[in-house]
């Protein structure tokens, strides 16, 4: 099917239209799809400048959602979305602090692109893909504000939703920096050929432990639902093979499922304290469970937690009672 093109030039304006009437209207699941679109297939300007669609647009592969894609197109975004923040005035002590967050970003992706594993952990891909997205509401937000749809759309709705957006921003360049700062990326790498001589039956527990490793610094990135979801793979992992995890968790992992005792959602707290339950088990994770600061957390969700966490955090008590 041929299209025309004066069609494919107009065709990333309609997307970008229809992108704004989404966020407009809160559609935030379309939303992403519908940025996604756009970022994978019009980034370069050659890709809707020829003559037939069947021609120039390539498959939506991994190889075209790779993390050097996400940077690229991320770092296209920037300029204009410190643009759009420049010229909004409605709000603008909120947009000065967003357009700080903005100029932050650019340092926290070269430092992400020079980390080692780069290109060898899903990530990065994944953090860089959450980074272009929260661009893409960036600028659509701004042109929202200047628009004359900014007073329809409500003072408090809009205040609400440049918050959002602020907390997202703050999000992003942290789990940039932890991916960088921390050994999270190195401990999470991508399954590697085994050494010659190594038995092929170890082959699959290699890769286990290290797709563990990547679970596991999962932990640190991410909003309090991804976490959640982290939470309840980990727990499926060790009923499974507890040893899988065990000897790949690092200080740094058990820290985080430290923090997610005090987590806002009672599900979230009751799963870490069973997994802090079952590694209180272990001789060798008793000590650095202590030294972490699992105790106050432990001893709040004993006092007033639900049931379930009540009675995990007892049983965990105790056991590091007697092992004292």
């Amino acid at each position: 099917m041929q299209i025309s093109t004066k069609f494919t030039l107009f065709l990333p304006t309609i997307l970008n239209n229809i992108i704004l009437a989404l966020l407009r209207k809160r559609k935030s699941e379309n939303l992403f799809s519908l940025v996604t679109l756009r970022c994978c297939f019009f980034t370069d300007q050659e890709d809707y400048t020829a003559g037939s669609m069947a021609d120039n647009l390539e498959p939506v592969t991994e190889s075209v959602l790779s993390a050097d894609h996400w940077l690229t197109h991320a770092r296209q975004l920037i300029p204009t979305a410190i643009e759009r923040a420049h010229a909004t005035t409605v709000f603008p002590v909120r947009w000065k602090s967003i357009i700080s967050k903005l100029e932050s970003v650019p340092t926290s992706l070269s430092d992400l692109a020079s980390h080692p594993c780069f290109l060898k952990n899903t990530l990065c891909r994944e953090t860089l893909q959450s980074v272009a997205s929260t661009l893409s509401e960036a600028i659509g937000l701004a042109e929202l504000c200047e628009s004359g749809d900014a007073v329809r759309h409500g003072k408090l709705q809009m205040q609400s939703d440049i918050d959002s957006l602020a907390a997202k921003l703050d999000l992003n360049l942290r789990d940039c920096a932890l991916l960088v700062k921390t050994g999270v990326l190195s401990d999470a790498t991508v399954p590697v050929v085994p050494a010659p001589g190594l038995a092929v039956a170890s082959v699959p527990v290699l890769n286990q432990q290290l797709n563990v490793g990547e679970l596991l610094a999962r932990l640190h990135i991410g909003n309090a639902e991804a976490k959640h979801r982290v939470v309840d793979s980990l727990l499926e992992v060790i009923r499974e093979d507890e040893k899988s995890v065990l000897s790949v968790l690092r200080r740094s992992s058990i820290l985080a499922m430290i923090q997610l005792l005090s987590a806002g959602k009672p599900k979230v707290r009751e799963k870490a304290a069973t997994i802090i339950c079952l590694l209180a088990e272990s001789a060798s994770f008793e000590t650095l469970l202590v030294s972490e600061g699992v105790l106050p957390p432990l001893i709040r969700l004993a006092e007033s937690g639900s049931l379930v966490g009540r009675e995990k955090a007892v049983i965990t008590l105790q056991s590091i009672e007697v092992e004292s």
